[in-house]
């Protein structure tokens, strides 16, 4: 296999992809060969920006650790998670309950009653009453379904971020009820900056002259034999960077609906109004039911 040229290299590299056993795994690596090499043809990539982006890609590797996942936050930033789950989910990926899972989802969060709380520990921030309805394609509710739960303090770090933080807090796993309802308590999510200091996501971010903030949000995943696991995330529209997301992950059908409470909600003490409360309907796809593997340990 001498290479005479440029092209020929490619076709080379392209007949050898072609005698892979698998056909799925032969389609992608073709088209992965395709794209790349006409990539580096467009741009006419130099040596050293060759070497440069090799670094680059290493270090995604490097930064990541059991509690922080450097390759899901860059294929957010450029639009490669939301971009995927358009494309694998709902009507010709336009309308669905689906978002991205994020770099800090974990398994086993504690099991909460459906009204209960999520702060396990002392967390600042104005009551917020979560309900959630998952109904299936046809309309129907989705009972007994398992729906964990995941958001970020005020503070704008997870958990596993913040050693002020309980562990699991701002998190639980919830069961739907009869008619497809959960349902909890804790403080409004505020939007945060995602990790870019020295870490190679922030060095893209600064180059490209963008900011590093996602709107406030909710995580959920919910679980039930029979249904594709539903991933998804839920915003509050009055967050100003409702349509400014760096994660790119907003879709007009994963924005709640946010009510302002000025006076005490029934149980809670005058010094905790006002306090909000969203309530969002989910809706699942048939299909399998699997669970993803976790980003962070």
């Amino acid at each position: 296999m001498i290479v005479s040229n440029e092209r020929e290299l490619t076709q080379q590299v392209l007949s050898v992809m072609e005698r892979t056993p698998d056909p799925r795994f032969r389609e992608i690596m073709t088209s992965l060969i395709h794209h790349l090499h006409g990539f580096v043809r467009d741009v006419r990539l130099t040596e050293d920006e060759f070497r440069e982006a090799l670094g680059f890609v290493a270090r995604i590797g490097q930064q990541t650790t059991d509690s922080h996942n450097e390759a899901v936050l860059m294929a957010g930033s450029l639009g490669l998670s939301s971009l995927v789950s358009l494309l694998n989910n709902g009507d010709g990926g336009t309308e669905t309950s689906a978002s991205l899972l994020g770099p800090f989802w974990r398994m086993h969060s504690p099991r909460t009653e459906n009204g209960g709380s999520l702060i396990r520990s002392p967390t600042p921030g104005p009551p917020f009453v979560f309900t959630g309805h998952v109904r299936d394609r046809k309309g129907q509710p989705v009972a007994g379904a398992e729906v964990d739960v995941w958001h970020s303090s005020t503070a704008g770090l997870y958990d596993v971020q913040d050693s002020q933080q309980a562990e699991m807090n701002l998190r639980g796993k919830f069961i739907t009820d009869e008619t497809g309802t959960f349902g909890f308590r804790s403080i409004k999510p505020v939007g945060y900056p995602i990790p870019a200091d020295r870490n190679v996501v922030g060095q893209l971010l600064r180059a490209q002259g963008r900011h590093c903030l996602r709107p406030a949000h909710v995580h959920v995943l919910v679980f039930k034999p029979g249904l594709k696991t539903l991933i998804s995330q839920v915003f509050m529209p009055d967050d100003p960077h409702i349509d400014d997301d760096v994660q790119f992950g907003v879709t007009r059908n994963l924005i709640g609906r946010l009510e302002r409470h000025d006076e005490p909600q029934p149980g809670l003490p005058e010094s905790e109004s006002p306090w909000y409360s969203l309530e969002h309907t989910f809706i699942m796809d048939f299909g399998e039911a699997r669970l993803p593997t976790p980003p962070i340990k």
